[in-house]
Formats: C-alpha cells, structure tokens, sequence
C-alpha cells in the first residue's frame, strides 16, 4: 500500500499500512506433538470427548464455546457463538430462542456447521449435521436448571428483535423480574434446544511448521470412515 504524503487522507493510509503490517505479521508457533494414528479411535465422539474434558482440566475459558454457522434464505451464511449444552452418542445439544434469527435459518436449511477453538491447547474440533428440536419435557427441564437471571432473560429478549434503546431492554428485564417476584418461571414457548445429529467431524491439532494434523471422520449409515487430510 502506498501513502499519500499530504494530507490527513494520506496520514491515515500510512497508520494503516503499519497496521495491516503488525496484522499480517502475526504468527503462533504451534509446538504439540499431534496426533499419530494409533491415537485415533473408530468413533470421533471418543476423541471428541477426551479433548472437551482436556480443555475443563487445563481451564480453557468457555470449553463448550463453539462457533455455529447457518444459512438464511438468500443462501447468505451467517456464524454466531454459542454454548453447547449437552453431548450424545453422536449428537450435541443448545439451546436458544426459537424466534431468533439462528432458529428461522435452521428451520429453512437445518444442516448446520460448529467449530470449537481451544486456543490453550492448539486445537480445533469442526463439525457438520442436521439440527433439531429437542423435546419440550427435555427443555423444560434444561431452562429449570438455568440459573434464575437466566431465565429471566430468556422472557424478557425478543432475540435478533430490533429494540430502540438498551433502557427499553433493562426495563422489559425488570418487569419480568417483579412479575415473577417470589414465583418459578416457566419456560417461554418460545424457547428450547436443539440437538445436532453429527454426520462429519474433524480434529485439528497444531504442529511445527504450519505442518499440522487433521483428521475427518464421514458417517455413512452406522459407520465412521477416517481419513487425513493435508494441513
């Protein structure tokens, strides 16, 4: 990038060029040891659940943060963090408002994409599926287990809602709060999970050299095929 010499156009060119230097410049040296494949399991949730109770004991803040991507209608993705809150067989689970933006893109294309970054532990897990609604009894039970501001701002947020200011949004929160004033909330009927049935899954462990390790794990039927991929 070339800075124009006079001006306050040309002076902001030049503090942008020095910032897109120290961006680029930006580098990680991964040093794990990786992944052999006598480490490797026949079912990825094996794995997958080894590295998840890694990242609690070695405190990774958020362990069950995880990125999930949709697409809208326009064909447009769209990628948000949330927390997963539950593990299967070969499913995981979250929960959400059933009127946002997230659940309107799953109920037009319910196949969904997630990837979990534990940066600690120079490892990446991302995963492909079909989501679907959990029960009510099973998200009745979920929302019961929510600490109770939780709850609370559950009902008081109309999710991915346009609200004019954030005092409109803290004074819907306190109305919730003295209506069920020494009451148990219910759970909105807006609210609940969603389980996501995992049909690929691949592990991404950083090594030396950029030279690092990914291993993709397909369903097909009841069965899991490995394969490793180039970095």
């Amino acid at each position: 990038m070339v800075a124009i010499s006079n001006g306050k156009k040309g002076t902001n060119l030049h503090i942008l060029a020095e910032f897109t230097s120290e961006v680029a410049s930006l580098r990680r040296q991964y040093s794990n040891t990786g992944l052999t494949n006598h480490q490797l399991p026949d079912d990825p949730m094996e794995l997958f659940n080894k590295w998840f109770k890694e990242a609690i004991s070695s405190g990774v803040p958020e362990p069950n943060a995880m990125t999930l991507a949709t697409v809208d209608e326009t064909g447009l993705p769209n990628a948000r963090t949330v927390l997963m809150k539950g593990i299967g067989e070969s499913t995981i689970r979250f929960f959400t408002n059933y009127e946002s933006r997230k659940a309107a893109e799953i109920r037009y294309n319910s196949t969904v994409a997630c990837v979990f970054w534990w940066v600690e532990l120079e490892r990446q897990v991302r995963l492909r599926g079909k989501a679907i609604k959990v029960s009510e009894k099973e998200s009745e039970e979920y929302f019961k287990s929510r600490p109770r501001e939780s709850q609370m701002g559950a009902w008081a947020s109309k999710q991915s809602s346009m609200v004019k200011n954030r005092e409109e949004l803290e004074k819907r929160f306190s109305e919730i709060r003295e209506q069920y004033e020494n009451r148990d909330l219910l759970k909105p009927p807006f609210w609940g999970g969603y389980e996501i049935t995992i049909t690929q899954m691949e592990f991404w462990q950083g090594r030396p050299g950029r030279l690092h390790d990914r291993i993709l794990y397909e369903k097909t039927e009841q069965t899991w095929n490995r394969k490793r991929l180039m970095p």
